[in-house]
């Protein structure tokens, strides 16, 4: 359903949640020319090709700002272990076993569970070897995505093949952002993404960071998770997580840093000081035994907090409506009921997401000049009804196999549940015969 050029699509019947400013609610058209959205209600362009939603709210696509694609053929072989001894003793050695093939079947698997369930827009962070692989399938699948391949040189626990000298890697990134930034009709970018403090020296950190600044790049890291891995640091640079970032020339607005769970009052004003985004994952965080990050006092401080599934390796789940559920209500738990409204968790799953990508111009809301980055929501559902509030209804009520069209770009990814360009079946089949390969490559 991808319309030639010139050609009018009007998405109609449905109730529109632009979130814009004002929170703006439209019955009326969404009316997309090729990739952008040209009229947001009144009446239907004549000639327009009409796509019925009736029964749904319209919104736009969901943006998740923490994922890692190639962890998502992992799903399942992760399990039950805190942060460092997941990571040493599950993720790396299957990151490390990682061929082409098996690293292609990972990102589309990735790709059909977000897209089916509404996430249009991912910032991802590769392994250390392949990204190329990812990004051809990223360009295949119609996401659009930020990559980042991992840069990590240090950690003595960590396989060989996921240790590179600063020189290469550095040159191999650069690379990537040559050849791929502006990708899929500039839907594909390219960032930079250190692992952590723990896996990377301080050569690397600064290396990205000059980089960063030379070339306007993105940086995507993470940082203050659980406490092991702050006693970790602490003990390497004699200083706290943010506070070594900060140290190393990172700590600036192209810094993305997910979790943040383990922030203290100084390391909370360090971050809105100097506009870090953060990006919450809070069912990774449970699974991980991690924490409760404090989402309500970050945001009181002007600090961008977005919304990211993480990977199937922690989290076992791609889909974002889980994410604004868990984040909502455990902001509930820490502070009490309200604390978190499910209007701002739309907004962290859209704006605030357009906001730490660096696209807060031509994604995250509804209105014409945006891109055509949208989902339709099947509201009419028994286990919906009465659905008297839509934010309460999808952050509370709504499943990812609620969505019924997820386009993005203009292009229709997913019609009445259904993937266009993904056989979804097959794809399980290969995604099973390759994740056994992989276990036995990785010594699992």
């Amino acid at each position: 359903m991808d319309p030639a050029s010139g050609t009018l699509t009007a998405l109609c019947g449905g109730t529109v949640l632009t979130i814009d400013d004002a929170f703006d609610q439209v019955d009326g058209p969404v009316v997309v020319q090729d990739s952008v959205i040209t009229q947001v209600g009144g009446r239907v362009p004549d000639g327009a090709t009409v796509i019925d939603v009736s029964g749904c709210l319209v919104l736009p696509g969901f943006v998740q700002t923490q994922v890692h694609l190639c962890q998502t053929l992992f799903r399942g072989a992760a399990d039950d272990l805190a942060l460092l001894a997941w990571l040493r003793q599950r993720v790396w050695p299957m990151e490390a076993a990682h061929d082409d093939p098996s690293l292609r079947v990972s990102a589309e698997l990735a790709a059909h569970e977000l897209l089916r369930t509404g996430t249009t827009s991912v910032l991802t962070m590769e392994t250390v070897h392949g990204t190329e692989v990812v990004l051809e399938a990223l360009v295949r699948t119609g996401l659009r995505a930020t990559v980042g391949k991992c840069l990590m040189d240090s950690d003595a626990l960590a396989p060989a093949r996921l240790k590179q000298a600063v020189t290469p890697a550095m040159d191999d990134a650069l690379a990537l952002f040559r050849g791929w930034h502006g990708a899929g009709g500039g839907r594909i970018r390219v960032a930079l993404a250190p692992r952590f403090a723990v896996a990377c020296s301080r050569a690397l950190l600064e290396a990205v960071a000059d980089v960063s600044a030379r070339e306007g790049l993105l940086v995507h890291t993470h940082a203050s998770e659980q406490r092991e891995e702050i006693e970790v640091v602490r003990a390497l640079v004699g200083m706290s997580n943010l506070a070594y970032l900060a140290d190393t020339g990172l700590a600036t607005s192209r810094l993305c840093a997910a979790h943040c769970v383990w922030v203290d009052q100084a390391e909370q004003a360090l971050l809105a000081e100097r506009d870090v985004k953060v990006m919450h994952c809070p069912g990774s965080n449970l699974k991980l035994g991690s924490g409760l990050a404090p989402v309500v006092e970050l945001r009181a401080r002007g600090v961008t907090v977005s919304l990211g599934a993480d990977g199937a390796a922690c989290n076992n789940r791609l889909d974002m409506f889980e994410e604004m559920r868990l984040a909502a209500i455990l902001q509930a738990v820490r502070l009490g009921p309200g604390a978190l409204p499910a209007r701002e968790v739309v907004w962290m799953a859209t704006r605030a997401g357009a906001l730490t990508l660096g696209l807060e111009a031509s994604i995250g809301q509804i209105a014409p000049g945006f891109k055509a980055d949208l989902i339709a929501v099947d509201v009419s559902g028994p286990h919906l009804a009465p659905a008297f509030d839509p934010y309460s209804t999808l952050v509370y009520a709504s499943r990812g196999t609620d969505v019924h069209l997820t386009m993005v770009d203009g292009v229709v990814r997913v019609h009445q549940g259904v993937h266009e360009g993904l056989d979804g079946a097959a794809l399980a089949a290969e995604a099973r015969a390759q994740g056994r390969r992989l276990l036995s490559r990785a010594g699992l």
